[in-house]
Parts: structure tokens; sequence; C-alpha cells
């Protein structure tokens, strides 16, 4: 029970030690005083919420926005003091707000703990009491011997045991993890290996040891102890033991693996990443101005506070005959009067502060996502990817970016590798029909088709074969003399491979004569000019990052022990000493300059005595707890030095498609550009001038291979003088990693000025943390950019996380990258309509949205104020308290909700093929404080103008109604809101340029829904409420002429100046995108003299009509024919699904 409730509450027992005890089939030692370590249950939990917790946290969520907290306060106030308004004023939008969010909220949960349970059933096999028993995944528990069938997906990470082949191995992917589908090879230690039945597993008595659960895939620490007779037997256990959860088994009968880590304590569990909170500049903006209201209220409550102690000095206005004082009132404290005024005006007013603007905010987000998803022009046919939205909260941010920070392999290009050239023992070779031939040799030449390889020739290209983590199809290696087809005729090999370049090289090895035929045990199986060789494999030395580098070591068919090895040139080089070290190193740099991405292959003979030192070193490495990877590093160098150099190989990453025309576009829209990658300085030059990041004319200044500060620092202040010298030619800078952590780390401000100087910087041989780092400098920086990564590999989670936006590729470098990131696309060209269309079109809304919610809240509430002057200060509320509650909730939300959804102020195609207009929106424009200031100032003119408006018209005259009833405050209170009604209405029909049938149908609608409930609620008299002041007030003011002429008056009076406005402003001060709406005809839309198309029957007022709409840059899409034509850039076709009526009008 108290596991439970500890589990409830979130609270995890603390793990006793480092390591964990792992008895296998939970069989216990029987002597002493054993106390069994507690693990965790198998049970996934992805939900925030529990029944039990989820009405209390919730609250506390949404009570934690100020916005919410603040009305909270309001409603209490008006529920503990006499308040000119009912609490339910306050309480009802506050009640509708939280409902709708904890409804969202609550649903979203539910979803997740929908999907928990169908993870948490799935029927499972474990061996228990010398049988297999079938149970649900949840009831896994550490220690349990499970059965894995092929296509099975792995409940728990399990250590294998055994498999259904006799060397113990098995085909795993792990692409629902990492995204990569090649297969991995995972081996069970011997002594398990044999234990292929369920009644031999159960007579297994064995322990392991290994640490405690850590989030990295790819570390695992562990042994394994098999008791055999009288003799215990220890084997280290790495990540090639480990089967983790959510992986596939592919290729294998079967399995038996022993559950080392359950539940949440799974690495597919510990990689659930709550992402850090980003916040984008919209929501800070909207957090400014929510502070500059909060201070109007308070400077407004506390001058009508002032006012009314001041009228009140006079006698005759203290106590009027009419309203005299209680015995209670005249005793009371003069500041316990004050304050309790001070808050009734403060709940009067209280209303300038816009509760549903949150939830409005929230809506536009979350609904307007979708159009990402659905947009058919991000949508990649050839692998079947559409664009992909993780979080909703940034969408308004894709339209602010500054500078974009981009990876080069899989991002830029590819990441599809071809081999075109290599070297070998100093000689350059290419392929050519299937041969490799020397340099300068054409096939016709007579050396240039040899049917034998020379023996530098045929060892390179075996190492090439067995220095790898190639995978060949299983239903391929079945059969002894390897595939063929029916016929007889050999099929080509179908090779699998984490990484690209590898399956490059094998698969040119294979063309030229060198094929590598698979794994057999321990056993790899090369075929060189047809005759096969088998190579006993005895060691692999993992690649990793630091080393940059792998090798293996393996006894050839005579006997030798050899190590081969292959990595980059800088990890390879330095440790050779024999073979044609110089001119390899020339051919790599030619490679280089080709674009080509580089690798060096070298090898080393070890005597009997060194490969026995070799073993032992390696064995004592491995099966150790404590730093087994510092010591297995020090192994490794240790083994790969005194090498003999072999060659270098040239494998070409093809472009992707309309790379350098996206790239010229961010620059055309004032983006700066910088990649960063861990290539080699010559390679990653060579990709920047062909994709258009460096152009030819660019003046191309170097940082790279500074070992101190003081040469760096010297370095960088001759650069800072160059580019002030020539400030007219543009710069494009290079930079290496070693001399950007040097510039770093003393001279961070030179070399920000020297980077913010140059249009185009590029950033090589950079490691993941020094990417973030590049990307958290600009960030930081005085000028506060808006960064934006964009990347395919697990290499760039780092910058994508550090980013304001990050973008993930759907690349073939894994999804972790997509997984972490806020955005994902398939290909690197759609980044251009994601920012330029989709990035403008959210800034646009939300923008207008967030200050059009400011505006008509002053408007609701300034004739309140200005009420309190001609009622002596007595807090009497204008407006009934029915109309207060649902202004903002029915009245006014949906037209403004509707346009933040749908609006389009420019073509998405003109926005495309124009980068420029991007400018327009840049840092923050329509959200700055001149915009802000316009809208507020707006509001109160509008404002003055109904209320004075109102009064001048109709409040002097107490005759007009209709039946001759004088007019009082609640029918002069009525014709303000209704005329405030309109105009707000009316505001956001001048604001929006893009109309549809939904548009129509809520702005006129909610004009009309104001009137129908209005003749409903003061034509009835309703039982349910205890005082009804509005009884046919509505009625009788629509009796009244005079009050429909003050109605149509105020209201243009109100519009009229904004709509000279926006006419003057177009025709004196037009900006880019106001020149775009006027000049989009001649962008492919079909009219002569306007934006819009007119059927024949016009009006005599059509040309007026025609010149406003033109002048407003409006057009109603039925009556545009919007044909591109083929030549225009970027997206011929315009696929967008943001366009909801029809485009083709017969009449232009």
């Amino acid at each position: 029970m108290l596991r439970w409730v500890r589990q409830q509450l979130g609270f995890d027992p603390p793990h006793q030690s480092d390591t964990r005890t792992i008895y296998i089939a939970n069989r216990f030692p029987q002597h002493g005083h054993y106390v069994p370590q507690k693990f965790a249950d198998n049970r996934i939990i992805s939900s925030k919420y529990t029944v039990w917790n989820f009405v209390p946290k919730n609250l506390f969520e949404q009570f934690r926005r100020v916005a919410n907290f603040y009305f909270l306060i309001i409603f209490l106030v008006q529920l503990m003091i006499d308040t000119p308004t009912s609490p339910i004023t306050s309480g009802l939008p506050l009640f509708f707000v939280i409902t709708v969010t904890a409804i969202k909220q609550g649903y979203e949960d539910w979803l997740r703990h929908k999907a928990d349970n169908e993870v948490n059933g799935a029927p499972v096999y474990v061996v228990r009491s010398g049988g297999l028993v079938k149970t649900r995944s949840k009831n896994i528990r550490v220690g349990d011997i499970v059965r894995v069938a092929k296509d099975e997906t792995f409940p728990v990470d399990l250590v294998l045991l055994s498999s259904d082949r006799v060397d113990g191995s098995c085909h795993v992917t792990t692409a629902s993890l990492d995204g990569e589908t090649n297969l991995k090879t995972h081996v069970a230690v011997p002594e398990t290996a044999v234990l292929q039945s369920v009644a031999n597993l159960d007579k297994l008595v064995a322990v392991i040891e290994c640490q405690q659960p850590e989030a990295d895939l790819y570390r695992f620490v562990g042994r394994i102890t098999v008791s055999q007779q009288t003799e215990e037997i220890v084997r280290p256990l790495g990540p090639e033991s480990l089967l983790l959860r959510g992986a596939r088994l592919k290729n294998t009968k079967e399995i038996f693996g022993v559950a080392v880590y359950t539940g949440m304590e799974t690495k597919m569990a510990l990689n659930y990443k709550s992402k850090s909170q980003k916040r984008s500049a919209v929501e800070k903006s909207m957090n400014s101005f929510l502070i500059i209201y909060l201070i109007i209220l308070l400077f407004e409550a506390i001058l009508s506070t002032i006012l009314k102690y001041a009228w009140q000095a006079e006698e005759k206005w203290d106590e009027p005959w009419y309203n005299g004082k209680t015995e209670h009132e005249r005793n009371s404290s003069k500041i316990l009067r004050f304050i309790s005024d001070f808050l009734a005006f403060l709940v009067l007013y209280n209303f300038i502060i816009p509760i549903s603007l949150y939830v409005t905010v929230e809506m536009q987000k979350f609904l307007g996502s979708f159009f990402i998803g659905w947009d058919l022009d991000l949508y990649h046919k050839e692998t079947n990817q559409r664009a992909q939205v993780n979080t909703s909260d940034l969408n308004e941010e894709l339209g602010q970016v500054e500078y974009v920070f981009t990876d080069k392999t899989g991002t830029l290009t590819e990441n599809e590798m071809q081999f075109r050239e290599c070297s070998i023992n100093g000689i350059k070779y290419q392929e050519i029909n299937g041969k490799l031939t020397p340099e300068g040799f054409s096939e016709d030449s007579p050396d240039g088709n040899r049917h034998s390889l020379m023996r530098e020739e045929e060892l390179f290209l075996k190492a090439v074969c067995l220095c790898h983590t190639v995978q060949i199809n299983a239903d391929q290696t079945d059969g002894a003399d390897g595939p063929w087809h029916a016929n007889g005729i050999a099929s080509p090999l179908e090779y699998y491979a984490s990484s690209p370049d590898e399956k490059a090289l094998v698969e040119a090895a294979s063309r030229v004569g060198v094929v590598f035929t698979g794994t057999s045990g321990d056993s790899m199986e090369v075929k060189s000019l047809g005759k096969p060789e088998r190579y006993k494999l005895l060691h692999v030395l993992e690649f990793d990052p630091n080393r940059r580098r792998m090798s293996v070591i393996v006894e050839s068919p005579s006997g030798e022990k050899l190590l081969f090895t292959k990595g980059a040139e800088s990890s390879i080089l330095p440790r050779s000493k024999s073979g044609e070290i110089d001119k390899t190193r020339i051919h790599v740099d030619e490679f280089a300059l080709k674009g080509l991405r580089t690798l060096c292959i070298a090898y080393r003979r070890f005597t009997p005595e060194e490969y026995q030192e070799i073993g032992k070193r390696l064995h004592e490495a491995r099966t150790a707890l404590q730093q087994r990877e510092e010591r297995l590093a020090d192994v490794f160098n240790f083994i790969e030095r005194d090498l003999e150099l072999l060659g270098a190989t040239g494998v070409e990453d093809k472009l992707q498609e309309k790379v350098q025309e996206t790239i010229e576009a961010l620059r055309l829209a004032g983006i700066k550009v910088w990649v960063l990658t861990g290539d080699k300085h010559e390679t990653a030059v060579s990709v920047s001038l062909s994709c258009g990041h460096f152009h030819r004319t660019m003046n191309i200044l170097e940082l790279v291979q500074h070992k101190s500060d003081s040469t760096c620092a010297e370095q960088l202040r001759q650069l800072a003088k160059r580019i002030k010298e020539d400030h007219v030619i543009q710069h494009g800078l290079v930079v290496d990693g070693t001399s950007l952590s040097l510039a770093l780390r003393e001279h961070e401000k030179l070399f920000m000025e020297v980077c913010k100087n140059c249009s185009a910087v590029l950033c090589c041989r950079m490691a993941p943390l020094q990417k973030a780092k590049v990307v958290r400098l600009l960030k930081t920086s005085p000028e506060k950019p808006i960064t934006l990564a964009i990347g395919d590999g697990a290499n760039d989670v780092s910058m994508i996380q550090e980013a304001h936006v990050g973008i993930g590729i759907m690349g073939k470098e894994g999804r972790q990258a997509v997984r972490n990131s806020d955005y994902a696309i398939a290909r690197f060209k759609f980044l251009s309509k994601l920012l330029f269309v989709h990035g403008h079109f959210y800034y646009i809304r939300i923008a207008t949205l967030v200050q059009y919610f400011f505006y008509k809240n002053v408007c609701f509430i300034t004739p309140q104020f200005l009420y309190q002057f001609f009622c002596l200060f007595s807090q009497q509320t204008l407006y009934d308290s029915v109309y207060l509650t649902l202004y903002n909730i029915c009245f006014t939300s949906l037209p403004v909700l509707i346009y933040s959804l749908f609006e389009q102020h420019v073509h998405p195609h003109v926005l495309q093929s124009k980068p420029v207009l991007y400018r327009d929106i840049s840092k923050n424009a329509h959200l700055g404080f001149k915009p802000f200031l316009y809208w507020t100032i707006l509001g109160f003119f509008h404002a003055f103008v109904f209320f004075y408006g109102s009064y001048l018209l109709m409040g002097e005259d107490t005759s007009l109604l209709g039946n001759g009833q004088m007019f009082g405050n609640w029918t002069f209170g009525t014709l303000v809101f209704t005329v405030m009604v309109i105009t707000v209405t009316m505001k956001m029909a001048l604001e929006t340029h893009f109309w549809t049938w939904i548009n129509h149908f809520v702005t006129w609608g909610s004009i009309v829904f104001y009137f129908i409930f209005s003749l409903f609620y003061g034509g009835i008299i309703w039982p349910f409420l205890h005082t009804q002041d509005m009884y046919f007030v509505f009625v009788q003011l629509l009796s009244s002429g005079s009050a429909w002429f003050a109605i149509i008056l105020i209201v243009v009076a109100c519009l009229f100046i904004d709509v000279l406005k926006k006419v003057l402003y177009r025709h004196l001060q037009p900006t880019s995108t106001e020149k775009a709406q006027l000049t989009e005809a001649g962008s492919g839309i079909n009219c002569l003299d306007s934006m819009c198309c007119f059927s024949d029957g016009e009006t005599a007022c059509t040309s007026v009509r025609r010149m406003l709409e033109r002048l407003m840059g409006r057009c109603s899409p039925t009556r545009v024919n919007r044909s591109w034509s083929s030549s225009d850039p970027f997206y011929a076709n315009d696929r967008s699904i943001l366009t909801l009526s029809t485009m083709d009008s017969p009449t232009c």
C-alpha cells in the first residue's frame, strides 16, 4: 500500500548502490541474510495525471498563470465585499477558461493513459516453474527470463541469453529508438548461448552485476557469473549483449533474455525527455502588455477612488437626501472605506485585462499547427513523410528567425554515399565499369583492363570488406554457396549498415572483385576474385567520436593475426609509421577539395606474444565495472599504433534538391546561415561553395589550426581589421573546432564581432556540444536574435534543443533529431515555405489577435470609467451583468479566432517567391511598442466616441423612445454596448484580407447573435433570475428611429478614421507587403487593374468599391483565379490546403 501511495505521489525510492545484482530466474541465495533489491515494475507511464491528482494538479498549473490568478483574486474580492457587479461576472468567464483548458489537457492525458494501457497489457511469455507462462507486459519482474519471437518488440531491457542460432546471435532493428533501420547484431555469452530450450534455461544458475539505469542507448556495463558444477565463469557484458525495449527482433526465430531494466527504468523510458520550455517572443510581448494594462487598471481605480472622496467633500454630495448612510457606514474607518472603494473600482474595471486571451491563443496555436502537417508542399512523396509539429507553442517564432544554424551531412546533403575515388599505396584510382583503374588510364588502355588485383590493392579491398559493421539480409545468407536466383545466376547481396559510408565502400569493393559474403559464428567470409576466404573475427574495437576510428582484429586463413583500422585522416595518419603517408595526405586533401568524404585505411601485423598481451589487456578492460570506457580507450590506443598505411577512400554525398535556392532565399529574407559540421575543412568549404552558402565572389576568411590563445587572438584582430577595410565586399568565415574553443574561451566579444560582419559562417570539425555552444553564444548576445537550428542526426540534438526553434530532418542518421525537435520536415528545401509562408502567417495572425484583444477590452471598460463622472463615482455599472460576462466569451470571441486561423494577407505563392517580404515582420515588428500604442490609443478613441456620441445624440433627450417613455441609464448603457459590439466586430472585418464562408458566417453571425440574444434576454421574464433590469429595454431601444440613426452614425464615425489612416498610409508610406498586395496581379492573378475580379453586371459604385478594396489590400478568394506560371521559383503549383474556398473563376 505504501509503495502504491509513493508511486501515485511520484516518489521513486533511491537506489542504494552504483550497481544492481540480478539473480536470473529470481533464484536468490538461500544462505545468509540476503536482502533482495527493490526494482520498478514494468509499467510504462507517460501520462501526467491520475484520477486522484488531476483536479488539484491541473488547477495548480493553471493558477500559476498571472491572468488566471488575477481573476481568481477579483472573484474572491467580489465574494467578500459589496461590489457593484455580481461575482458571476468574474467567476463565469474564469470557470469557462479553466474548464476548457482542463478538458483539453485531460483529453490529451486520457489518450496517453489509453496508449499506456495498450502497451502495459500486451501479452508476453515468461519462463516460470519449468515452462512458458503467458502473462501481461506489466507483470514482468527484473530477473525473469522472457521469450521474444521474430518481428516482436522487446517488452523490457533484456540481456541476451540464447537464440535459435548455435552462436547465440540475433539481429534487431532499433528504428523506433533512434530511427536506424539497419540490422544490428547482438550476441550471447558462450556459456548461455547453448541453452536453447526452456528446460535447460530453467536449470541455469547465474548472476548479473550491472550499472544502475541510465539514458544512454549505446552504453551498458556489466558482467555475468555463470555457475557450472564447481566453477564460476565470469564474462563481460556490453551494449552488444543488451536488447532494448522498443527494438524489434528480425531474421531470428526466437530469443531468450533476462530482464535487467523494467518499466520507467528502461533506456527507452529514460529517453522520454521533458524538454525545457521554450517561450516565444510573442508570449513575452503579451506578458509585457498585461503589465502595462494592469498599471492602467490600477491608475483608473485609484483615480476613481480619489475623485469619489474629493466629490464627497461637499456635504450635499456626501449624503444626498435620496441615499442616506446607515449608522454602521457613518462609524466605519475611513481607511477601510477607502480600501473597500478601491477594491470595488478594481472589480468594476477588471475586464480591461482580457481573461480569454490565453485560452484563445492556446486554441489558435493548437488548431493552427495542423496546417503544417496538412500542407502538401511539405509532403515528401518518395519517403511518404509529411511535416510534423512536436510543439505548437512556437508557431509564430517561425516568422521571426534571424539566424539559421544547419548541419551539413544529411541536412544539406542526401546522406546517400557513392564511391568515387581511392588512393592505394600512393596511387589514385577510380571505379570505371566495375573495375579499379589508376588515374590517367582509361578502360581501353593496356593497364586499364586488368582482370587481377595487385597485392596492395587486394589487401586494401580486404581491409574495406573486413573492417565494418555491415550486415547481410539473412534470407540471402542461408545456403552453403551464397545467394543464387532460381536460374543459377548470382543475385547482388543486399547490405544493411548503420553508416552509409561503410555500405558504399563494401558495395564498391564487391563490384571490383572482393565481396563480403557474410558472417558465420565468429568468422567473416570474403570472396576475392571468386576465391572464398574465411577470417576468424577475434575482436572489434568499436568506433567512437573521440578516437574517430574503428578497428577489427582477425586471424587470416594462414593463421596471421591482423589489425585493420579505418577512420578520419587526423586519427590514422599520425599513428602510421610506414606506407605512402605524404602522397596519401595530398590525395586526401584533393578528395576533400572535390567535396568528397574521406577515410584512411591502415593495418598492423601482430606477433603471437603481442597478441597475447593485447588479449589479456582487452579482457581486463572489458570486465571492469568501474571506469570501463576510460580503460578501454587506453587499451585501444595501445593497440592502434605503429600502423602501416594502405590508402584512403573518397565517397561523394549528393546535395539535396533545391538547397542552393533555399539558402539564397534565406539570405534575401535577411536571415544569416551558419553551417556547423564535423567534416574536415576542405570538404566543408567545397560543399559550402557548391550549395551557395559561400559565393565565388565572396572574400573567404579563415580561423583554423590555431593551438594557442595568442595566435588565435592575433588572427581575430587581423580579420576584424580586414573586414573594416574591405567593407564593400561580402565576407565568409571558416572556423575549425580547436580554434573555436580558443576563441570562445578568451576572445568571445571579438569573435562575435567578426562573425556578425560576415554574411556566411562555416564551422568545421565541430563536436556536438560545440555546436550548442555556438548557438547559445549568439542567442545570448546583446541583440538577442531569434535562432533556428536544423539537423538530422543525434549529434545535432544539443543545438536543436538550444536554439529558439529546433527543426529535425527526417533523414538516414536516425530519428533522435526528429524526436527532440520542435518541428520536423523531410527535406531542407521545405524550410523556405515553413518560414516564409507558415511563419509569416502565424506571426501576423497572432500579433493581430493579441493587440485586438487588448483593443476590444479598452473599448469595453473605458465607457464604464467615463460613466462614473456622471454617477458621482457611486460604482454604478453601465452594462448589465450578463453583458459583462458574455462580451468576451460569446459576442466578440469567434471572429478573431477564425481570423487567427485562416488569415492570408498575401497569397502564399507571393510570400515564397518574394523572400524579402519576410523582413517586414522581422524583429517583432508588429508587436513592438508603436503598434501596441496605436491599438491602445485607437481603443480609447473608439471608447470616447461610443460614450460621448451616445450621450450627445441620446442622453439629453429623455423622450425619444417610441412609446414616449424616458430614456433611462440601462437604455443608455445598452446603446453604448450595442455600438461597441458592432464596431469591434467591424474593426475585425476591416483587418481581414482573406474572406472565406467561415469568416462571413462568424463576423455577421456574431452581430446577429447579439441582437437575437438581447431580444430574448430582455423580452422574456426569466424565473431563475434574481433581478431583471433589462426587461423590455432592448426592444424599446430598437423601436426608436433615432437610436438606429445614432448606432449607424457612431459606428461610421469610429471606423472612418481607421479607414482613412489605412488609405493614406498605403498611398504615402506603403510597406513591401502592402506593395505586394497591390501588385499581386502581376505575379499571376489574371486581373487587369485590380487584385480582384468582378463579373459583368457591376453596379455604378463598383469602381469606387474596386479602388477601396485595392487600397485595403483585400480580395475575396471566390473571385480570384490564382494561376501561376511554371517558371515561377520554388513551388510552381502551390498545393497548400490553407485555402478554404474555390480558387477558379470564369470571370477573370
